[in-house]
């Protein structure tokens, strides 16, 4: 017993899950227009059956009036045919003729029950065409406020996964982006330590030029000694501090000639002689 429930427990729950996938699988894949637009069409198509019912049973009712004409113009003709008889003394015919008209009014009766049933059913499907075409109408205009709300609703759907990323192709787009600068910053970081271990000297360029210490640091003390002078320079800016030694010396530098050109003008007229010497 227990041999047997295992199975089926089994089978059930294999048969469960398959019919859950599936179950999902045709939601996954089921547009909601297209199965209103599939329902419509149906509906069409009943509307179509009902229609030409009631056109075949129009055409059967119109048949059995036209029999009964035919009925009626026999047994006028029948009748007609009793009173010749009768008037030129044949009984026998005219006993004939009537019983033959009394047969076409059996046919007749016949014919207008057959008759009143297919205008009542005329009626009856008449009027169900009527309700269904009604019905028919109602969803065609629902169909359309329904399909119409459902493309607003996607679109509005897609347009906000498109802006918040939440879309695949937003999101592989933004994943390259932000490794692309991931990258890019490494690059950077990259080049500029090994820009600064090479000045550094610690690491040698290989591109076998031999390196010159002493430039090196000449370099350096240069690049500090301009910034000094330009730390010096903002601080005169601002008078919080003296001018750059570079300024005063070059003002030392104006003032000493001044000082030595009235010694080396008075050297140079000691040394000129006396204009009566020189004419002796």
């Amino acid at each position: 017993m227990k041999g047997s429930y295992a199975p089926m427990s089994v089978m059930k729950r294999v048969s469960l899950i398959f019919r859950s996938k599936a179950n999902k699988a045709l939601d996954r894949m089921e547009d909601p227009r297209e199965t209103l637009d599939y329902s419509y069409q149906r509906q069409l198509e009943m509307l179509q059956k009902v229609r030409r019912g009631v056109a075949d049973v129009a055409t059967s009712r119109k048949r059995l009036e036209l029999q009964m004409n035919q009925i009626n113009q026999q047994s006028g003709k029948l009748e007609k045919q009793a009173r010749d008889a009768l008037g030129a003394g044949r009984e026998d015919l005219a006993r004939e003729a009537l019983s033959r008209r009394q047969s076409a009014q059996g046919q007749l009766s016949d014919l207008q029950a057959q008759y009143a049933q297919l205008q009542g059913e005329e009626e009856k499907l008449t009027l169900a065409s009527q309700r269904l075409q009604t019905k028919v109408d109602t969803f065609r205009t629902r169909k359309e406020t329904i399909k119409a709300t459902y493309t607003a609703a996607e679109a509005q759907t897609r347009i906000n996964e498109a802006f918040s990323g939440i879309s695949e192709e937003m999101g592989d787009v933004g994943m390259a982006i932000q490794r692309a600068e991931d990258k890019t910053a490494q690059m950077q970081a990259r080049a500029g330590a090994i820009d600064e271990l090479l000045a550094s000297g610690a690491l040698e360029d290989a591109s076998g030029m031999p390196r010159d210490d002493i430039q090196a640091e000449l370099d350096r003390m240069g690049a500090g000694g301009s910034i000094d002078l330009e730390l010096e320079r903002l601080k005169g800016e601002l008078g919080q501090g003296e001018a750059p030694k570079e300024i005063g010396a070059a003002a030392d530098g104006a003032g000493q000639p001044a000082a030595g050109r009235p010694a080396a003008a008075s050297a140079t007229e000691a040394a000129e002689p006396p204009a009566g010497d020189a004419g002796a």
